[in-house]
């Protein structure tokens, strides 16, 4: 499965290269790419595990960039 989110305050080229290292380590994950001039982030991640993965996926993005948020 496939999904394209909208991200808000993502402030930095920097911070988005590492949310997506750190997202395409999640357990699931079959790609992800982070657009910082776009602001948006595409993951493509196992359908039967999309919610469980998602929530990983939101943390690791406070931690890199705590202000971003993950439109879903």
């Amino acid at each position: 499965m496939r999904k394209v989110y909208k991200l808000e305050d993502l402030d930095c080229a920097n911070c988005a290269a590492k949310m997506e290292r750190a997202i395409a380590k999640i357990d699931g994950v079959d790609g992800v790419s982070v657009n910082f001039l776009m602001q948006k982030m595409s993951i493509e991640a196992e359908e039967s595990r999309f919610e469980e993965i998602m929530d990983q996926v939101v943390k690791v993005c406070r931690k890199v960039e705590p202000d971003c948020t993950i439109v879903r």
